[in-house]
């Protein structure tokens, strides 16, 4: 009997608009749901916890902080997701073209026909992979200008009076340092613990370092506390800005020393405005944190040792230097004093010098001497000839004319005084400010008069005719009787004073 799915005779091969059972077929028709579902648990119970080595491609982050990835190799492709809290607990940054191993469940997505890991964990496959992702970010990191030979070099102060240190609080390195600092030169150490190695190791890195760059700038002087933890936020004093940061930590595997290579690490150092010493790890120990800091150290003590001089050199070389300035300064003074004394010997002596100066002074004092004593001679003479004319009876003479001629000038100047005729009975007429008024119009011009008789009496009147002047006079209307103002005698008794009438 045929098989009626392939039966190919004209009735079986007629189209059918409605789906009608066959005879012999006990097969259900499954939904696309059901079917999906049946390839779920086939594919979860089968396969369960997987490991996966693979490439990372079209690694993508979204804002919910799921991860979304897929890893392939020369042949095949899967799609992965990592969930948020996965996501957060990777010891490195999954980027593209990254070789890793990813362990978690196999599963389906029924939205998409599609078998999908859910990544619970992943590694680096191996050093190999870890060095490719190193020079990849290496790469990366120089071609924007976060290494120092891409700009330009903080240069490390001298003598710096404070120094912050990144590392771990508890670990033999901060000791190493301070210890190399205490022997070499005494300095104020401000220390920030952080973690040096581990999920968390990075972030706390750059926190610090942006810790110390975000420090007020001020005097470091006012702080006396040597050896501070920089996470001590409540003491009294203020925490000092560093004038050098050291970012240190001891030796290990490339695994142990990833931190320091992280993308928050390597930004944090190239964007300090403080010169950073990088110290990570031995001499042969290479990280980029040493790239991006300003000065790589090989290790922690030799970085204590880059950063502060020694002080016993530093006295050494100042008292040296001292001396030779001592020395330089005396030398002077000798060879000055040499030369003066070698001038000195070209010099002509005392006598020499003031000989021609002696003898001139001498010829003068004599030749005073002389003019003097001329000088008097010729006084006497003179005196003699004059001391006829200046007998008692030639001066009694001349007094006597000398008096006559006074008298007669004070007689003179007796009949000159406009006073005098006052005694004859005239009256002299003056203005009020005491100015001599000699004419009728004066007199009308003036107004107010005043007439001053003898014994210095005087009498204010005021003019107010205008009629002609006949007679020798001037007519005036009769106005009030004139008040005379008598002069008080010189020797009236005070009213408060008694008299002796």
């Amino acid at each position: 009997m045929a098989d009626p799915l392939f039966d190919t005779s004209s009735d079986a091969a007629a189209g059918r608009l409605v789906a009608e059972a066959v005879p012999g077929d006990n097969a259900m028709a499954l939904s696309v749901g059901e079917l999906s579902g049946r390839l779920k648990r086939m594919v979860e119970g089968e396969f369960g916890y997987v490991r996966l080595r693979g490439e990372i491609s079209g690694y993508k982050r979204v804002a919910s902080g799921h991860s979304y990835l897929a890893l392939k190799d020369d042949s095949a492709v899967i799609d992965g997701v990592m969930w948020k809290g996965n996501s957060a607990s990777l010891a490195f940054r999954p980027e593209d073209g990254v070789e890793v191993i990813a362990t978690g469940r196999l599963t389906t997505y029924p939205g998409r026909s599609k078998y999908q890991i859910i990544i619970e964990r992943m590694e680096l496959a191996g050093a190999g992979a870890l060095m490719a992702l190193l020079e990849r970010n290496k790469a990366r990191f120089d071609a924007e200008g976060l290494f120092a030979k891409s700009r330009a070099r903080r240069a490390l102060p001298f003598m710096p009076r404070v120094i912050g240190v990144v590392t771990s609080g508890t670990g033999a390195v901060i000791r190493d340092i301070l210890h190399r600092l205490e022997d070499r030169c005494p300095t104020h150490v401000v220390v920030w613990p952080v973690k040096v190695q581990g999920q968390g190791a990075a972030e706390e890195i750059a926190a610090a370092i942006r810790g110390f760059d975000a420090l007020p700038r001020g005097d470091a002087a006012t702080s006396d506390v040597r050896g501070t933890s920089a996470g001590s936020r409540d003491q009294a004093s203020p925490i000092p800005r560093p004038d050098l940061v050291i970012v240190a930590r001891g030796g290990g595997s490339i695994e142990d020393l990833w931190a320091f290579n992280e993308e928050p690490v390597v930004r944090a150092v190239a964007a300090c405005s403080i010169p950073i010493i990088s110290a990570v790890g031995h001499e042969t120990d290479t990280t980029l944190c040493d790239h991006a800091a300003d000065l790589r150290a090989p290790t922690p003590t030799a970085a204590a040792e880059i950063a502060v001089p020694v002080l016993a050199d530093l006295r050494y070389t100042l008292d040296a230097m001292g001396a030779r300035t001592a020395r330089c300064a005396n030398r002077h003074v000798e060879r000055g004093r040499e030369r003066l004394t070698a001038l000195a010997r070209l010099l002509p002596s005392r006598d020499r010098l003031l000989g021609p100066q002696r003898q001139r002074m001498d010829e003068a004092a004599i030749r005073a001497d002389r003019a003097l004593e001329r000088r008097v001679t010729r006084g006497r003479g003179a005196l003699d000839r004059v001391a006829g004319a200046i007998r008692p009876a030639t001066l009694d003479r001349r007094l006597e004319a000398a008096r006559r001629r006074l008298a007669d000038v004070g007689r003179l100047v007796e009949s000159l005084n406009p006073d005098r005729i006052l005694e004859r009975g005239y009256a002299r007429v003056t203005t009020r400010d005491g100015a001599t008024v000699t004419t009728a119009a004066a007199a009308r011009e003036a107004g107010a008069l005043t007439l001053r008789f003898r014994h210095k009496e005087a009498v204010d009147v005021n003019v107010t005719g205008t009629g002609p002047v006949t007679g020798g006079g001037m007519v005036e209307e009769p106005s009030p009787r004139p008040q005379i103002r008598r002069k008080p005698a010189a020797d009236a008794p005070k009213p408060d004073q008694p008299t002796l009438l």
